[in-house]
């Protein structure tokens, strides 16, 4: 099951990369590619998906700190990048006509997949949206649970994956707009709750003098590893990752002292 999991996971991306490559050429002959960096961007993304999910499988398996990395280059790298790439009008030049065709009626209009996207991307719905699904996952019951069940694993990496890349949505704006960019002060406040949770739920796990979750405490006993201190080292590095958001709160500042020097400007 694992190495069937792991075999279509790799050729999705492999397809979705490929997608997105001929897209972009597609356009850049008709003189209308994207920049270079986008392109960059969004195989640096996939590519990190690859890493997290493929690279760190089997120390995942073992140690509850490794499991960490993996949701949080998902969450907090791969996802961004992707948003950066501005992937949906490029993975949908790179298709074949007949599949392109009745995909991108998906998100005309007055589609209903556009709406739902509209509303889901809103920026509370989306914050409200990633915190629990983060929380919810870190459960001990559901963190076990999809740690022993492959399947449930994936679909595990699924949901931080497309939880962040809505989350990420009304910071980065990619296509198709659905909406006016939020005030540069939401958008700040928006990205400080983040560091906020990321931050309380690093020490909820670092902090306590106990480990959480009983699969890993049992791999632990086996490979000769503390629980206890695995556990705080997983949870320093998502207290200390929430720093990652201060990135993008400087990009939006800089923006924000330009616009009002272009505007003092005589």
């Amino acid at each position: 099951m694992a190495a069937l999991v792991e075999t279509l996971g790799s050729l999705v991306l492999a397809g979705a990369l490929a997608a997105y490559v001929r897209g972009w050429w597609r356009l850049r002959r008709r003189g209308h590619a994207p920049p270079a960096w986008r392109l960059a961007a969004y195989a640096l993304g996939v590519v990190t998906i690859a890493a997290a999910l493929v690279g760190l499988d089997e120390l995942a398996d073992e140690r509850f700190s490794v499991h960490m990395i993996q949701h949080l280059l998902l969450m907090m790298v791969a996802a961004p990048l992707l948003a950066l790439g501005d992937p949906l009008p490029l993975v949908l030049w790179g298709l074949p006509r007949r599949a392109r065709a009745p995909l991108a009626a998906l998100l005309r209009p007055r589609a209903r997949t556009r709406r739902a996207l509209r509303a889901l991307t809103w920026l509370p719905t989306a914050g409200i949206l990633y915190v629990v699904i983060v929380w919810a996952w870190h459960v001990p019951a559901l963190y076990d649970a999809a740690a022993e069940h492959e399947a449930l694993h994936a679909v595990e990496h699924a949901s931080f994956l497309a939880a962040a890349l809505l989350f990420w949505w009304p910071i980065l704006q990619p296509a198709p707009r659905l909406r006016p960019r939020p005030h540069p002060g939401l958008q700040i406040a928006y990205l400080v709750a983040a560091t906020g949770q990321n931050t309380a739920l690093g020490m909820i796990l670092s902090l306590p003098d106990r480990a959480f979750y009983p699969h890993y405490v049992r791999l632990a006993a086996r490979i000769g590893l503390d629980a206890v201190d695995d556990q705080a080292f997983g949870g320093g590095l998502m207290w200390s990752m929430g720093h990652m958001y201060l990135l993008p709160i400087f990009a939006i500042l800089y923006a924000m002292a330009r616009e009002s020097d272009a505007d003092a400007d005589p």
